[in-house]
């Protein structure tokens, strides 16, 4: 399975766009965790799994959702309900009721990928009000690909480019 995944767009809905028109055939899903501020009738939500974010005020988007994309199950929240900013073991726990191997979240606006109990647990990173350390980046998304072997993660800037020290690969 191969998957894009971002976050807090905070209403550049362009970047959106920009995505959805370069990954949609070079993808098996695009997963939003949270804050795109998109309207319940935006045409865009139907070309992705999206999550509301704290900022995604009167919509009817979920606060998670648990989905199976070519026999990987995937968790995703926006986290902000779950405490992520505390910790990841609210948001862990959900993922593994799920039976995830695979949770992404926002929320944090800080990218980051750690492998927890057999569940890649992922952030994005904010993809256009990024914090931390690779705040410099100016926005970050990333890419994940699954075998049966391993998990692959690269994460790109806004300008669609692979950031070279972003790049993780976990053995299964």
């Amino acid at each position: 399975m191969k998957c894009l995944v971002v976050s807090d767009s905070h209403g550049d809905r362009d970047i959106v766009v920009r995505l959805l028109e370069t990954y949609r055939d070079q993808v098996d899903a695009i997963f939003h965790c949270g804050d795109s501020e998109l309207s319940d009738d935006d045409p865009l939500l139907k070309d992705m799994y999206i999550v509301q974010g704290n900022m995604d005020f009167d919509t009817h988007m979920p606060i998670e959702v648990q989905t199976t994309v070519d026999d990987v199950t995937v968790y995703m929240t926006h986290g902000h309900v779950f405490g992520v900013n505390m910790g990841l073991d609210h948001l862990l726990a959900n993922a593994t009721a799920a039976h995830a191997r695979l949770a992404f979240f926002g929320h944090t606006h800080q990218l980051g990928v750690e492998r927890h109990e057999g569940v890649l647990v992922l952030n994005p990173g904010s993809i256009t009000f990024p914090r931390g350390e690779f705040a410099r980046i100016g926005g970050t998304y990333a890419i994940v690909t699954t075998s049966s072997t391993a998990i692959d993660v690269q994460y790109y800037n806004r300008r669609m480019q692979a950031v070279p020290e972003l790049k993780f690969h976990f053995e299964n």
